[in-house]
């Protein structure tokens, strides 16, 4: 039906100018430019070295490396480079993409792909247009009227929450820019206010609980906001009323050093995304009381903890994650999950959203939420048995700040809970913790007598596990009673415990975005068995040693063509991994 309709949208009458084109907003990456230019095309996970290759001549990959093209966000990344290079290859693959596929065929035409598509055109209007001939400009205005009308026929087939506010989004933006366009805006303004009123809660959350994606419906809806006061126009005050909810939510889910929280399926944030978003939303900052979009928050001098305090969403990008935390000093993240394989494959994918991918307790060869199925056609499963009760409680007082959580996700399987209690000292140098696994009902101490019984009284074997930030250096110490970790600021941390579980430093792996491959680290894992109705583990993560003698280290980028290395769950990894 997408396909039918871009067809449909060829016979409506073309775009003649643009009458108010909106600032670019979106950020692009002055090095991805380059390497574009160079013929180094990185999208979704994929490396395709071609130079003097054309992006529509490149073999694809897969479908979300296609994807990625199509929604033309590369855009951003040629205008951050901006020299002529960049330019001509701006308009030229712009140009060969309407030849192509302006007739309606190819993968982008999708609500939300047109909408991204169609927003950065505009953007970029003076780059793509700046020396054009008159038959050129011709052809880039008639597509962008097809693919206006396209939105306005197609916006209601995207699934809601972000492809539906994008779509709405750049039918908004091609409304106040374009001639003859100008009928969309109030259908679609309208549209958007319902959207906002349906999808963003009254803690300023999106049912998915991915702050990734909440950051950006936020930044459209900052985006559609800034188009409508440039125009002279106010926007709805239900579209007004959701920014003013979301901006609170990210501030919490923000760590110390600028970026998300990465849950379920979401990011750390595109580099500068969050920070520009918040400053054009003009909200004054505001404390959030409780869980903002199911998340507790630790802040205490330079140190963030960002804990995972309630049941998972119904999504295929839904993580068992429930009680996992993450944490960061400074500019340095320290403890951290796994992270979304999304973009390394359907099993990278699926381990990613596994409870021992994540910093917190799992019991041997379980998570705490179970998965559906596998469906047909490689789609992600849903978690079919999540937790029924995940309950928390903040506390604050002169030591610092403290949460106790618990969860049953382990009831069913074995009777237990997992009661979590974290404390982050009151200037932010110490973060003390104890795990709980304990069966407290008869209920629940009859499951797990039973499996005591299927074990010989083996016990119920569980981890906890602390995945470190590739970035950290870490080494056991005091003769594997501690590890040391060694930040790039000069910051040096030493985990210990209680003596009470096994210690040990094993091979871990980051799951980043915008990168080939998944990027090697370590993690602290501390093993034991319940061999009664309760286990208890306890363990510090404490500064040594501050960062001020070596504070101009903490300035330092992370090169973005930095080598990939091998993830460390292959059986056949090098010995020097780990």
């Amino acid at each position: 039906m997408n396909r039918v309709q871009a067809r449909l949208s060829t016979l409506a009458s073309p775009a003649t100018a643009i009458v108010s084109q909106p600032e670019p907003r979106s950020i692009g990456s002055f090095a991805r430019g380059r390497q574009l230019c160079a013929g180094n095309f990185l999208f979704a996970g994929d490396l395709v070295e071609a130079p003097e290759t054309a992006i529509w001549d490149l073999a694809m990959p897969g479908p979300r490396f296609e994807a990625d093209l199509h929604g033309f966000a590369w855009l951003d990344d040629l205008a951050a480079a901006g020299d002529g290079a960049a330019r001509k290859r701006a308009q030229d693959w712009t140009l060969g993409w309407i030849d192509r596929y302006g007739s309606g065929r190819g993968p982008g035409w999708t609500p939300d792909l047109a909408a991204r598509r169609l927003i950065r055109w505009l953007h970029h209007a003076l780059m793509l247009l700046n020396g054009l001939t008159p038959a050129q400009s011709a052809s880039v205005f008639r597509s962008l009227a097809q693919q206006t009308n396209f939105l306005a026929r197609r916006w209601k087939s995207a699934p809601s929450g972000l492809p539906r506010v994008e779509a709405l989004t750049g039918l908004i933006y091609a409304g106040l820019s374009l001639t003859g366009m100008e009928r969309h805006l109030t259908p679609a303004l309208k549209a958007l206010e319902r959207e906002c009123d349906r999808d963003i809660d009254d803690g300023g959350g999106l049912p998915t609980r991915n702050p990734e994606e909440l950051l950006e419906v936020f930044t459209h809806l900052t985006w559609a906001e800034a188009a409508l006061t440039g125009a002279g126009r106010e926007p709805a005050p239900a579209h007004r009323a959701a920014i003013q909810r979301i901006a609170p939510t990210l501030r919490a889910l923000r760590h110390a050093d600028g970026g998300l929280a990465r849950f379920h399926g979401g990011g750390r944030g595109s580099e500068g995304r969050l920070d520009q978003a918040l400053a054009e939303a003009e909200v004054k900052p505001r404390p959030v009381r409780g869980l903002a979009m199911g998340y507790a928050r630790l802040a205490s001098g330079r140190t963030t903890v960002i804990v995972d305090a309630a049941p998972p969403p119904v999504s295929q990008e839904a993580h068992a994650s429930t009680l996992a935390f993450e944490m960061t000093s400074g500019r340095r993240p320290v403890v951290v999950n796994c992270g979304a394989g999304t973009d390394f494959g359907a099993e990278w994918r699926r381990a990613g959203r596994a409870t021992p991918s994540h910093s917190t307790l799992a019991i041997k060869g379980f998570s705490s939420s179970r998965f559906a199925p596998r469906q047909r056609g490689g789609r992600p499963s849903l978690l079919a048995e999540v937790p029924k009760t995940v309950e928390f409680r903040i506390e604050s007082g002169l030591a610092g700040h403290s949460l106790t959580a618990w969860h049953d996700g382990y009831g069913p399987t074995h009777g237990l809970t997992h009661v979590r209690q974290l404390m982050l000292a009151y200037d932010g140098r110490a973060l003390s913790g104890e795990d709980t696994l304990a069966a407290f009902t008869d209920d629940e101490r009859a499951v797990f007598d039973r499996v005591m019984d299927r074990s010989g009284r083996q016990g119920v074997g569980f981890d906890i596990r602390f995945h470190i930030h590739p970035d950290v250096d870490t080494e056991i110490d005091m003769g594997g009673a501690a590890v040391s970790l060694a930040l790039k600021s000069g910051e040096i941390w030493v985990f210990r415990h209680d003596g009470a579980a096994e210690l040990q430093l094993a091979p871990s792996v980051y799951l980043e975005k915008g990168r080939a491959k998944p990027r090697a680290t370590k993690q602290i894992v501390l093993s034991a068995r319940v061999m009664d109705y309760a286990s208890l583990i306890t363990w510090t993560l404490a500064k040594a040693q501050d960062s001020s003698a070596r504070a101009p280290r903490d300035l330092d980028q992370e090169d973005e063509t930095e080598a990939w290395v091998l993830p460390w769950a292959r059986r056949d990894r090098p010995e020097s991994e780990g």
